[in-house]
C-alpha cells in the first residue's frame, strides 16, 4: 500500500507595513501589502491580518516602536500566529530584537522573495544563484545565531565558544560564498561558449514585472517553448530561448526571463546577473506589462529601473500589454492606445493581437536589416546557400560564370558574408598565380 504524504501545513502570518505622510501615504503602504499578501501565499503562509504602522522614521531596536511590538505579541499568541513578515527591510538588530520581543519567526520582504525564489529555483544553475543570495543575505545577521552561548561578563575567559562559533560560521558561509561564484563565473563562461552562434540572429527578450504574463506569452508565440506558466509571482527563474519564425529567411530567438518585483532584493540582481546576461545581449526587448493591474504604470517604473540598474542602457524596446480581455470598460483601452501610441495591446492567455505583435517585432528586427549586392563565381556553392539560407534573397542576375545577388540582411550576418567573401576572393587569387 503506497502512502501519499500530507502537504505541508501553512503557517499563519501576519503583515506589517509603515506609513510616512506625505513620503508614503497609507493607500501606497495598502497596495504594497496587498502585492506582500500574495507574496506569502506564493511562498505557503496564509495572512490572518495585516498591520499599518503610522511612523516618521523607524525605530532603530523594533523599526514599529516598543509599545506596537509589545500590543503586536498580545496578537500573536491569541491567533497563534507563526510568523510576522515586514514590508520594509529590518536591520539584524531589529529582526533579533522583534524575534525575543513577538516569540515566533519574523522576516522582511526580502527574506520573503528569497524563500520563494529558493521554492521555484529548479536548475542547478537557479538553485546556485538563489544560494549565494541567501547567503549573502544571511551573513550580517548571523551576529545573533549564537548569542545563548556567549560570555555576557568583560574580563578573563570572554571569548567563549559563542564567539568562536560565530567565527566560525562566517567563515564557512564566506568560503562557500566564494565557491558559488567560482561556479557560476564557469557556468556563465559555459553559457557563453554555447551561445556564440546565435550572435548572427537577432535576439529579443522578454522582461516585465512578476506575474505580467511573459510565460504565457512565451508559450502563445512559440508553442513548443513549453514555459512554465501559473498565477502565482516569479513562476520562472531560469530562462528559456525558443526561435520565432517571422517571415522567409527571417527569424529572432525569444527568451523568456526572470520577472521583477518593486524592491527586489540586491543580492539576488547581483546572483541573477548570468542570467539576466539574456537581457543585456539582446537586440532589443519586449516589455510585457499587466494592464489589468491597477498599478501598472507604477509596475511599469520598476521594471525600467531595474533594467537600468542591470546595464540595460538602450532604448530599444516595445511596450506589449497584456490582459486586455480582463479590461472591464472599452474606453480604458482607447485611452491607453492614445496615451501609448507605439504600444502593442495583446491578450497572450486568448491569443488576442498576437499577429500585430509579430509584426511590430519584425519592424524592429527590420531596422538592422541592409540591403546588399553579392557577386561570386556560381560555383561558390557555400556562400551562394548561406545567402539563401540567413538572408532573403531579392533579385539575381548572372553576368558571365558569376551570379549577382541583391539580399537584405541582418546587420549581425554581414560580418560573416565579408568573411566568406574575403575568403572566396583569396582562393580565386591563389588559384590565378598557379
Amino acid at each position: 500500500m503506497t502512502t501519499i504524504p500530507s502537504p505541508e501545513p501553512r503557517e499563519r502570518a501576519v503583515l506589517v507595513g509603515i506609513t510616512s505622510t506625505p513620503d508614503t501615504p497609507r493607500h501606497l503602504v495598502e497596495e504594497y501589502l496587498d502585492e506582500l499578501k500574495f507574496l506569502a501565499d506564493t511562498a505557503g503562509a496564509d495572512v490572518i491580518t495585516t498591520i499599518i504602522q503610522e511612523k516618521k522614521q523607524p525605530d532603530p531596536a523594533t523599526c514599529i516602536g516598543s509599545g506596537k511590538a509589545e500590543d503586536l505579541a498580545g496578537l500573536v499568541e491569541a491567533d497563534e500566529i507563526d510568523i510576522v513578515i515586514f514590508d520594509d527591510d529590518l536591520t539584524p538588530v531589529q529582526a533579533r530584537n522583534l524575534e525575543r520581543i513577538l516569540k515566533c519567526k519574523v522576516i522582511d520582504r526580502t527574506g520573503l522573495i528569497l524563500q520563494i525564489f529558493a521554492i521555484r529555483a529548479k536548475s542547478s544553475q537557479a538553485k546556485m544563484q538563489v544560494e549565494l543570495a541567501q547567503l549573502e543575505y544571511l551573513l550580517p545577521r548571523l551576529s545573533g545565531a549564537w548569542t545563548h552561548l556567549s560570555k555576557q561578563k568583560g574580563g578573563i575567559g570572554t571569548k567563549g565558544p559563542g564567539e568562536t562559533q560565530i567565527e566560525t560560521d562566517r567563515r564557512l558561509v564566506r568560503n562557500r560564498i566564494a565557491s558559488l561564484k567560482k561556479k557560476l563565473r564557469a557556468v556563465s563562461l559555459q553559457h557563453d561558449t554555447q551561445t556564440r552562434g546565435r550572435s548572427t540572429v537577432p535576439r529579443v527578450a522578454l522582461v516585465g514585472y512578476t506575474n505580467a504574463g511573459k510565460s504565457t506569452l512565451m508559450n502563445a508565440l512559440c508553442p513548443e517553448a513549453e514555459a512554465y506558466a501559473e498565477n502565482r509571482l516569479f513562476a520562472t527563474l531560469d530562462t528559456k530561448t525558443r526561435r520565432l519564425e517571422l517571415k522567409i529567411n527571417k527569424l529572432v530567438l525569444l527568451s523568456d526571463t526572470v520577472g521583477f518585483i518593486r524592491k527586489l532584493p540586491h543580492t539576488l540582481v547581483e546572483s541573477f546577473k548570468s542570467t539576466l546576461d539574456e537581457v543585456l545581449q539582446a537586440d532589443f526587448l519586449l516589455h510585457v506589462i499587466d494592464v489589468s493591474h491597477p498599478a501598472f504604470e507604477e509596475q511599469m517604473q520598476v521594471v525600467r529601473e531595474t533594467l537600468k540598474e542591470i546595464g540595460v542602457k538602450h532604448d530599444h524596446m516595445i511596450e506589449v500589454f497584456n490582459k486586455i480581455d480582463a479590461l472591464g470598460d472599452p474606453s480604458v483601452l482607447t485611452g491607453l492606445q492614445g496615451k501609448y501610441p507605439d504600444a502593442v495591446f495583446i491578450s497572450a492567455a486568448r491569443s488576442l493581437n498576437l499577429t500585430a505583435l509579430k509584426e511590430s517585432i519584425a519592424n524592429h528586427v527590420a531596422r538592422d536589416y541592409k540591403t546588399r549586392k553579392v557577386r561570386t563565381h556560381v560555383s561558390n556553392y557555400k556562400l551562394i546557400g548561406y545567402l539563401y539560407d540567413h538572408a532573403e534573397v531579392i533579385d539575381k542576375k548572372h553576368i558571365d560564370e558569376e551570379v549577382q545577388l541583391t539580399i537584405r540582411v541582418h546587420r549581425n550576418n554581414l560580418k560573416q558574408i565579408d568573411a566568406m567573401l574575403k575568403a572566396s576572393a583569396s582562393k580565386n587569387h591563389a588559384a590565378a598565380n598557379l
